[in-house]
């Protein structure tokens, strides 16, 4: 079952459970994608879902900074709450140990040696992780580290 039809089919579902605060959610991830689909002419696959739902659970991250700093604790508490939804949907996060796995071949094959080479193993590293639920910042901060010690 694609990723967007089991979106539409829980949607139902928290219609009928009368889940209020999950079918809220379902339903900002279908017009996110609804969305996506209309700017880019065309249905989405799996991928490029993934892709909506992993900036919406950046955005509510940015929030719930935000909210925090503001001294709204009540909206940030509510953000925090969707962003378990939003992930049931992606796939499993990548680790830290794979991370650092995937940077140290990178480092090794690309012989990179200073910070200078930073980009270049930063998108060999994001390459690699394509299609799969790894956080950019995690990426980059272990790839500045292991350059500015070499």
């Amino acid at each position: 079952m694609r990723l967007r039809d089991k979106i539409n089919g829980d949607l139902t579902s928290a219609m009928k459970a009368r889940a209020a605060e999950r079918l809220s959610v379902l339903r900002m991830m279908k017009a996110a994608v609804k969305n996506k689909e209309i700017e880019a002419r065309t249905e989405l696959d799996d991928s490029a879902v993934i892709q909506v739902l992993s900036t919406l659970i950046k955005q509510r991250k940015d929030s719930i900074a935000q909210y925090t700093q503001g001294g709204r604790q009540d909206l940030a508490d509510k953000e925090a709450a969707e962003i378990p939804i939003i992930e049931e949907y992606l796939p499993a996060a990548v680790t830290d140990e794979e991370i650092a796995s995937v940077v140290e071949e990178v480092i090794r094959t690309a012989g990179a040696s200073s910070i200078k080479d930073m980009g270049a193993v930063m998108k060999q590293s994001m390459a690699r992780f394509a299609g799969k639920l790894v956080d950019g910042k995690k990426v980059n901060a272990l790839v500045k580290a292991k350059l500015e010690k070499s």
